[in-house]
Order: C-alpha cells, then sequence, then structure tokens
C-alpha cells in the first residue's frame, strides 16, 4: 500500500494535474463548468414540472428548458474557442468565441430553402451536439491562435489595436467558414452525424455496465489521492449529458429510455454526501466516534455532507491519502453503481429523462427528483445501508487507532 500510496502521490498526480493545466484540456473543463447554471435552470424547470401532476392549471415551463439544458453545446461552442485563446494568452477571444458559435451553427447542417428559410434540429443544440461542440470549439482556437501569432502590422504602428485586430482576424475567420461551407453545402456532408459515429465508441463504452462503474470509480480513486474528480469531465460528463438528450428524445417520441450513464443517475444514487458516497460515513464520524479527532471532525462535516458537500470530510478526516477509509470508498464505488445500474436495467426505478444537477438537495429527495420514481427513495436508503456496512470496520479500525495515539500522547504530557 505505500507503495501504491508514493507512486500516486510523487508521480501519478503531478502528471494528472499537469494534464488539467494543459490549455486545450482546462478550456473544455472551464467551459462546461462557465456553462452549467444553465443546466441548473432546467434542472429547476424539472422540479417545477413535477408540480403539474398535482395543480393542473400550472403553466407549462418546458421551453425554458429547451432554451437552457437545450442550448448547452451552442454555448459551449462559443466557451472552448474564448478560454482557448484567453489560455494561450490572445487578445482575439471574444471574436474567436463568436466564430466558434458560427461555425458550430453551420456544420449543424440546417436546412435551407429557396426562400432563404433556415430550419434547425433543436435537439442538437443542447447536449446531443456536445461533441460537434467540443470539437468545433478547439478547431476553432487552435487556428485563430495560430493566426494571431502572424500579425500584418509591426508592433510600433500607429494604426488603432481594434483596425489591427480587425485585419488578423479577417483571414482565418474567412478560412475556418470556408471550412465549414466546403463540408456543409460543396459536399453537401452532415458533419453532426459524423461526429456522432466517430464518438458512439466511448458513448457505447460507458454505457455499458463496467463502463459505468468505472466511469464512478475513477474519479472517487483519484479523489482519495486529491486530486478533483472533475479532471475526469471532460471525457465522461458529454458521454453523460448526450446519454440523458437521447433518454429525452426516446421518450418524447413514446420509446423507452435506454442510457443509465447519465449524471443524474449519479445524483440519484452515487452521490449520497458528494463524490465516493461518503454520506453514511459522516453519520458514523458523528455518533459513533470515540476519539476526540474523529467527535470534532464529524460535528463539522454532518452539515455539508447532508448537502453533499464533502470535502470537509474528505481532507478533514481525512479520507484522502488515509488507507483505512480509502479502501472501504473504492469498494462502495464499485458496489453502488453497480447497484444503481441492476435496479435500472431491470426496471425497479426508472431511467432518467428530464435534467436535475442539483447536487446539494439532501438524499432522498433527490433520488426522487432525479428519477421522478419513488422507488428510488427505496434503494438510495438501502445503499446508504449498504455503505454504512462497507465502512463501518473500516471506521472503528481508524477510530481505535487515533484512540491509542491520543491516549499516549495523554501519558507523555503527564
Amino acid at each position: 500500500m505505500k507503495k501504491i500510496m508514493d507512486f500516486m502521490t510523487n508521480k501519478f498526480a503531478p502528471k494528472v494535474n499537469k494534464i488539467v493545466k494543459n490549455p486545450w484540456v482546462a478550456s473544455i473543463q472551464d467551459s462546461i463548468m462557465t456553462a452549467l447554471p444553465l443546466v441548473f435552470v432546467g434542472s429547476i424547470v424539472t422540479v417545477f414540472s413535477l408540480l403539474n401532476n398535482v395543480f393542473d392549471n400550472l403553466p407549462d415551463f418546458s421551453r425554458i428548458s429547451d432554451f437552457s439544458f437545450g442550448m448547452f453545446g451552442l454555448v459551449v461552442s462559443f466557451l472552448i474557442s474564448y478560454y482557448l485563446m484567453e489560455k494561450k494568452g490572445n487578445d482575439l477571444k471574444l471574436i474567436t468565441g463568436a466564430t466558434g458559435l458560427v461555425l458550430f451553427m453551420m456544420l449543424l447542417y440546417p436546412t435551407v430553402t429557396a426562400g432563404g428559410d433556415v430550419t434547425f434540429i433543436l435537439e442538437r443544440f443542447g447536449a446531443t451536439g456536445m461533441f460537434l461542440a467540443i470539437v468545433t470549439g478547439l478547431f476553432v482556437g487552435c487556428v485563430m491562435n495560430f493566426a494571431a501569432k502572424r500579425s500584418f502590422f509591426d508592433e510600433d504602428t500607429p494604426i488603432p489595436d481594434f483596425v489591427v485586430g480587425w485585419f488578423n482576424s479577417l483571414l482565418p475567420i474567412t478560412f475556418l467558414l470556408l471550412v465549414g461551407w466546403f463540408i456543409t453545402v460543396q459536399l453537401n456532408i452532415d458533419f453532426f452525424e459524423i461526429i456522432i459515429y466517430i464518438f458512439s465508441p466511448l458513448a457505447a463504452i460507458v454505457q455499458s455496465y463496467p463502463g459505468f462503474v468505472l466511469s464512478v470509480f475513477i474519479p472517487a480513486f483519484l479523489y482519495t489521492f486529491g486530486i478533483s474528480g472533475w479532471v475526469m469531465m471532460p471525457a465522461i460528463y458529454p458521454v453523460y449529458m448526450a446519454g440523458l438528450a437521447e433518454n429525452i428524445q426516446a421518450t418524447a417520441n413514446g420509446q423507452e429510455a435506454t442510457n443509465i450513464a447519465t449524471q443524474e443517475t449519479i445524483y440519484a444514487f452515487s452521490s449520497l454526501g458528494g463524490i465516493g458516497t461518503t454520506l453514511a460515513l459522516a453519520f458514523m464520524m458523528l455518533i459513533l466516534s470515540k476519539s476526540a479527532q474523529l467527535k470534532a471532525i464529524g460535528k463539522a462535516v454532518f452539515i455539508p455532507s447532508i448537502f453533499n458537500i464533502n470535502e470537509p470530510l474528505m481532507f478533514g478526516a481525512p479520507v484522502a491519502f488515509n488507507p483505512y477509509l480509502m479502501v472501504p470508498m473504492w469498494i462502495n464505488e464499485i458496489i453502488v453503481p453497480s447497484i444503481a445500474y441492476f435496479v435500472m436495467s431491470i426496471g425497479v426505478v426508472n431511467i432518467p429523462t428530464q435534467s436535475f444537477l442539483l447536487w446539494y438537495i439532501p438524499y432522498p429527495i433527490a433520488s426522487y427528483l432525479a428519477t421522478q420514481d419513488w422507488r428510488a427513495i427505496i434503494i438510495a436508503i438501502a445503499i446508504f445501508v449498504v455503505t454504512w456496512i462497507v465502512f463501518l470496520p473500516f471506521f472503528k479500525a481508524y477510530d481505535n487507532s487515533l484512540l491509542k495515539k491520543e491516549a499516549q500522547e495523554a501519558e507523555v504530557g503527564e
């Protein structure tokens, strides 16, 4: 175990942090994080839509979700281009973001009539278009960053900076839009479908049982070594969002939802207390601790854990870099997604078909809201019990070790 800890701390973690700070990766991560409030709005609409089951005369707020969660890909196409230029230290970030947005819309392959009417497929603007948004944003940022280093003017030119910016961006923007025109008009290619096809193997892997379990386990595993689980967002989150978008579209067409691997599934079951399903551990520290250290920590972390904020627990107990508590957390992050996948695959609990990312809602309320199925409450309680059983022997061993240490320190003090 010591060799694993040394390897993760001294070799693996620095390399991961280096990758995360890479402008190309960081621009995707920051873009998704920045655009998340749009998804939150869609989640609030989902919560309000449940009231329609009780009150018949409430207005239909679904259009708000269509233009918040439903425009996620469009917004991300702008933000990736923008953030990439910002991280590269270039001034053309606004026009680059706008160009990313325009090229993204071109590559959505709209239908244009002879009369000039343009028709888009609305679903492509949202989570379904996330992969296209990422590819477009990175491509636009790459071209604009390349062009920004090759100005038509000298540094001491008397021409105003904004005019210099116009001329320097003219050629790369023209080139980018010509690429979009050539693909969609001259070649008559639906590039959106090509991107979906290219990324379909990744989606298929994550939507499988082993892939889903790994998508939950890996962020938790990294978290126990002090690496934020959000580092996996650029790879996993687009798949989750696309899966939910397909579920929404399937149910709208009268079909059954099939994609279990969504962020809503995570928030329904795997995030009790936060990443790592640590709510049971927080309860233990509050009511079972014998050592003074864990008693104090239990009082401090209990309330945040109820609202699924477990940073105080992860780094205060600590769980991170603590073999006593890391191992049961790893075990739980194999068991819990397995339970979630099993109960949804056999129809015990509904597969999510509405956006819900209000992760700070306490459980088991969050389980119901994420699935709109009361049976999810029962499964959430069962998961709490299972994680309690897994954590308990490890927790007792850790608590006893601290108790002995405190007793020894007291003897030395005397």
